[in-house]
């Protein structure tokens, strides 16, 4: 005999198996869940340049957003400032700059993050000692986001 309102087996046996969660899978943290709808808009300088503050392995770097840019090239200080070591580094890659072809260093970066929106394991170069004045953001970054454009001089990214 069941009790009015009371839950069948099946459904008391969904009830636990919800409350408990199930085996093997972890919820996601509050900042998981908060980075999936994550956007910016950033105006561009009068230069026409978007020039923004960029979090890098959790440290802060101003950077170039560049389309132009394959990857996340940083320079050899910038580099310092989050912690890879450019002293240390293996420079192999020859990458094409304004000035002709130089050997930068290949990194993964952890995270690079722009206002809330975060791209996670980031293909990056660290350029070789005084070749680069500051940093760019490439596209190693931009394209793992779901969308950016630029419209009336103002850059939207969208994760």
């Amino acid at each position: 005999m069941r009790l009015p309102g009371a839950l069948s087996p099946i459904g008391l046996a969904l009830l636990f198996t919800i409350a408990g969660g199930l085996p093997g899978i972890t919820p996601l943290a509050a900042a998981d869940m908060l980075q999936l709808n994550a956007a910016t808009a950033l105006k561009a300088g009068q230069n026409g340049h978007f020039i923004v503050k960029a979090e890098i392995n959790g440290r802060n770097v101003r950077v170039m957003v560049d389309t132009g840019a394959s990857a996340v090239a940083l320079s050899y200080e910038d580099a310092q400032d989050v912690g890879l070591r450019p002293g240390s580094l293996d420079y192999n890659v020859p990458v094409s700059t304004a000035n002709g072809v130089v050997k930068a260093a290949g990194v993964n970066l952890d995270k690079v993050e722009i206002d809330g929106v975060r791209v996670t394991d980031v293909q990056g170069l660290v350029m070789p000692k005084g070749i680069m004045r500051g940093s760019l953001l490439g596209m190693s970054y931009l394209a793992k986001l779901k969308s950016f454009k630029v419209e009336d001089g103002v850059l939207y990214l969208k994760n």
